[in-house]
């Protein structure tokens, strides 16, 4: 009898950039001191992983480099994996929407999938191109031990995607900064099975 395949991915997000919490989205600041410090210590003891893949945004590929560079494992670059885009809110800060623009923020907040920020980029969009990164990810990489290092984001959707959450309760799941969730795939294709083997660990 063939031996199931067996795929593991860790899902990263990114430590504490350069000016702190706000809408970021595609605004490229790079991992702060105390960003750097969150992610050594989540990949602290960990040595398992085959092949890192990363966001291009310096806030992620930046420390995926280094780790790729000190473990000697290759770095894969996904354009597909960067943030959704946040518009006219990018570089805010929640304080300053709740000023400003309360109503559109809790909208936000309750249901991302119907609403979006002004200039920004549909939820349904970056779900698209996420979960197709995703899928073309796992075929790249089949049987292997995946590092992926990637933003909230992204992480949220592709947790809704592999334990079909809608998308509009994508904010019922809290990623911090630096936190790590582990999914493991059973199989492959159409009969594979994907589990959460933990979520949310995080040293931040």
């Amino acid at each position: 009898m063939a031996e199931i395949s067996s795929t593991l991915i860790d899902l990263l997000r990114h430590g504490e950039p350069l000016g702190g919490a706000r809408f970021r989205g595609h605004t490229d600041d790079p991992l702060s001191a105390t960003g750097w410090t969150q992610m050594r210590a989540a990949v602290q003891g960990e040595s398992r992983w085959q092949v890192v893949v990363s966001s291009p945004l310096l806030r992620c590929a930046e420390f995926a480099a280094e780790l790729a560079a000190s473990l000697d494992l290759p770095l894969d670059i996904e354009e597909r994996f960067k943030e959704i885009g946040f518009g006219e809110w990018e570089g805010r800060t929640s304080e300053e929407l709740m000023q400003s623009a309360p109503d559109c923020l809790d909208l936000f907040w309750r249901d991302p999938a119907r609403y979006t920020p002004p200039g920004g980029e549909a939820l349904a969009v970056f779900a698209a191109r996420v979960t197709a990164s995703w899928g073309d990810t796992l075929a790249r990489h089949a049987d292997k031990k995946i590092l992926l290092v990637a933003h909230g984001g992204v992480n949220r959707v592709i947790l809704c995607h592999v334990l079909q959450i809608p998308l509009q309760n994508m904010f019922r799941l809290q990623v911090p900064f630096a936190g790590m969730s582990r999914i493991r795939i059973l199989g492959s294709g159409a009969e594979a099975l994907p589990q959460l083997v933990f979520h949310g660990n995080s040293q931040a």
